[in-house]
């Protein structure tokens, strides 16, 4: 290796080890478990981003590829809907997915934030910390702190248990996620944060941080008392982003905690891809330094139902419904090339198990699926709204968390106040419209960085509703409290319109109820634009294979089937062009339903096209959205 780079000796055992430690050793620069040495190569998977039912296939293949441990994620608003309200059932249940990961023989590195950025919503936040609207996210606000610690209270006593000092297969766990990157650098935070974890978790257990490899980020991101780490990929120099690791622990194993073996899609950008050869030349060289890596992401998954983030980069830029990543395991979890250049590197350095990679799971081309209308504009909003809680009138727009939703859809309702025969700006104060506002009076979209201004004509008393979309709240990047929802109020040729209806829209409860299958299909009447409801219903040959699901002349919105959330779709803007559809969600010997809320218009003849394959970059008209 490189002279200035302390390569770690780590050769001899401590024969003093208590019988099941997992530490630091600041003498040989490496970790010791119990007293002998010990260097992982891990993966990323996040079980969120997974459908339980693939948990297994996805945690062998990644133990068949010569990982000897998992890196994962606990985003804390997939566990907490609302304050004191706690979800681990099903797809939730992060301690069967734990038992998982020790059954197949895989460590696990875990990082129950509180943040996790993850390009994941609100970076896992739960956005009900926006009901007081001064709150200071990720900083030693008490009332951050206070939502924290009772978090923390529920999550780490169930993690205690699985740490690998009492049994476990636990070995790490981070505190905070690039903590160095926030614009609060609030070490009082962090020490708070480090109070609670050793509280919770005890005296053994080892803690760390990750940053990125520099010395700015370094700066705010590290602790005395938490073992720093740093991430980088395959383009960076090993040298000096190990230095800059150097640079804050002089001693101990050199770990990069995110090597990316690709990169996440933005709507409106291209498709994000890493070549093989590059990852694992990258690999080769931080495994000769005798470094940890963990490969970030080894199986990116899904953005299922509201769940995908997004960044501010001059401009909103929200990220796809898939989370491929191009990462080793596609996000069907199928092994790629890259997967295999990455084991011939790590066979090199440590033995592979004995037996073949599990295949690709089978996928099935179900063909087409006509779907029809049963509900069109405000009227299948305010349908809906029937399902709902009372609205709330307020004076101006409140956002989202005023009407007490956390994501989805929201439609604001008024009316018109006077005649306007010819055709008026109806205009929203910039950023105003976060993300998406589909107005229907005059079926057209305001946007939180793009259009701002329609024009509009109409008699005094008819309704203006605009269906507000929350396409996903920053979960990266400086000042992120990322209110949704109309957050000025919209004017009628300069003056603000008043008395504002605001009507919550459970829209899942309601598909999940089986609305609207129960509804009478309309008749395709005036146009196609603007939001309506299509469903349909297919039947699977005996079989429920994954499939992939194409939208040929469809715009945006939102898919379900048989109830569940898979995401959203918006291929007019790309690259992503297909949903992935597990066959988890499929019945057998029964039909399954769909239903779509497209938003901006459907093909005269709509019907949706089921494939083998995935379609993920196709980028058909880039958007303002995706300025760098």
């Amino acid at each position: 290796g490189p002279p200035d780079v302390h390569v770690p000796p780590c050769l001899s055992p401590q024969p003093t080890a208590p019988p099941r430690s997992f530490q630091l050793d600041y003498e040989q620069d490496c970790f010791r478990k119990d007293g002998a040495p010990f260097r992982y190569v891990s993966g990323s998977i996040h079980y969120a981003r997974v459908p339980r039912p693939a948990w297994r296939d996805r945690l062998l293949k990644m133990y068949m590829s010569g990982l000897n441990a998992v890196q994962v994620y606990v985003p804390w608003n997939y566990h907490e809907p609302l304050p004191g309200v706690y979800d681990f059932s099903g797809d939730r249940d992060v301690e069967a997915f734990l038992d998982l990961t020790a059954e197949l023989g895989l460590l696990v590195i875990l990082r129950p934030g509180p943040y996790i950025c993850a390009e994941w919503e609100m970076g896992g936040l739960p956005a009900w910390l926006l009901w007081k609207s001064d709150i200071v996210l990720r900083s030693s606000d008490p009332a951050f702190l206070a939502a924290v610690d009772s978090w923390l209270h529920v999550l780490l006593p169930k993690i205690k248990p699985r740490l690998y000092q009492h049994g476990g297969n636990i070995i790490s766990v981070q505190v905070e996620n690039e903590y160095g990157s926030y614009y609060a650098c609030d070490y009082d935070y962090l020490r708070h944060l480090l109070g609670s974890f050793r509280a919770l978790l005890g005296g053994e257990a080892l803690l760390f941080t990750t940053d990125g490899a520099r010395a700015e980020e370094l700066r705010c991101g590290t602790l005395q008392g938490l073992y720093a780490t740093v991430d980088f990929g395959p383009d960076s120099n090993v040298t000096e982003a190990f230095g800059a690791q150097r640079s804050i622990e002089p001693r101990g194993p050199l770990v990069n905690s995110e090597y990316y073996t690709g990169w996440l899609d933005y709507w409106g950008g291209a498709h994000a891809s890493t070549s093989a050869a590059q990852v694992a030349r990258g690999l080769a060289d931080m495994l000769r330094l005798g470094a940890n890596v963990n490969m970030y992401m080894f199986h990116g998954g899904t953005n299922f139902a509201y769940w995908s983030g997004a960044d501010l980069k001059a401009q909103y830029k929200p990220v796809t419904t898939s989370y491929d990543y191009d990462a080793p395991l596609s996000e069907a979890g199928d092994p790629t090339e890259k997967l295999f250049a990455i084991r011939t590197v790590i066979s090199k350095f440590q033995p592979l198990p004995v037996g073949p990679m599990p295949p690709a799971t089978p996928k099935y081309a179900y063909g087409r699926v006509d779907l029809h209308k049963v509900s069109e504009g405000a009227g299948g909003c305010v349908a809906l709204a029937q399902h709902c809680p009372a609205p709330h009138s307020r004076q101006p727009p409140f956002p989202f968390c005023a009407a007490l939703q956390a994501h989805g859809f929201v439609l604001y309702h008024t009316q018109l106040p006077r005649d306007v025969p010819a055709p008026a700006p109806l205009s929203a104060p910039p950023h105003g419209v976060r993300d998406r506002g589909y107005v229907m009076l005059q079926k057209g979209t305001l946007e939180r960085d793009g259009q701002t201004t329609l024009r509009v004509t109409g008699r005094a008393g008819d309704a203006l509703d605009v269906l507000v979309e929350n396409m996903g709240r920053l979960s990266f990047g400086a000042n992120f409290s990322d209110f949704k929802g109309l957050l000025g109020n919209l004017s009628l040729d300069s003056s603000p319109l008043s008395t504002w209806l605001i009507y919550p829209l459970a829209i899942d409860a309601a598909v999940q109820q089986g609305w609207p299958h129960a509804a009478l299909p309309q008749s395709s009447g005036r146009g196609r634009s603007g939001p309506a409801f299509y469903t349909g219903t297919f039947e699977t040959p005996g079989i429920a294979w994954d499939t992939f699901v194409k939208f040929p002349g469809w715009s945006k919105g939102q898919l379900w089937i048989n109830g569940f959330n898979l995401g959203r779709y918006w291929p007019r803007r790309g690259p992503q062009q297909t949903l992935f559809v597990p066959g988890s969600v499929l019945r057998v010997g029964c039909p399954n339903n769909i239903t779509v809320l497209e938003l901006e218009g459907a093909p005269s003849t709509p019907f949706l096209l089921f494939l083998d394959q995935p379609l993920l970059n196709r980028t058909l008209s880039p958007s303002t959205w995706t300025a760098e």
